[in-house]
């Protein structure tokens, strides 16, 4: 059985309701996942033998949800070189904004360039075309849980 890590960035409490949502989905697709909160976050390195999910909203300017941020940071200055991890981001944001998802584009472009690789594309969720984000993430999940299978 393989493991998912689920990470969460949240501002409003969306995108972690997403996480929970999307630990169900994967557990009942027979993964073994651990949903961390950012109080847990704290010199958490991904274990490279599992798929890193990152579910995160935007704000402000793009930028990331403060309670996340010091993990963004911790990593950026850490620079674990991560070749064998595989991970995959959801943003959640608007696209009325300028900045529309711009912290999952933030967290995509820093694991790549720890060297982890994608195991899917960037999945953006556009709060002004869903009022349900979890239904899309879980959708996207099902497909990322197939492929990984």
């Amino acid at each position: 059985m393989r493991k998912v890590n689920l990470v969460f960035g949240t501002v409003y409490g969306n995108a972690q309701f997403v996480a929970e949502e999307a630990e169900q989905t994967l557990q009942a697709e027979g993964w073994q996942t651990q949903l961390l909160t950012p109080e847990q976050l704290d010199n958490y390195i991904p274990e490279q033998d599992s798929l890193l999910v990152v579910i995160c909203s935007t704000t402000g300017q793009g930028d990331i949800p403060e309670d996340i941020a010091p993990w963004f940071a911790q990593l950026k200055d850490q620079a674990p070189y991560l070749p064998q991890l595989q991970y995959a981001v959801i943003g959640l944001g608007d696209s009325s904004y300028e900045t529309f998802c711009h912290a999952g584009v933030q967290f995509d472009e820093l694991l790549s360039e720890l060297g982890a690789k994608p195991a899917a594309e960037l999945l953006k969720i556009d709060a002004c075309e869903t009022m349900e984000p979890e239904v899309e993430a879980k959708a996207w999940l099902l497909n990322l849980s197939q492929q990984q299978a």
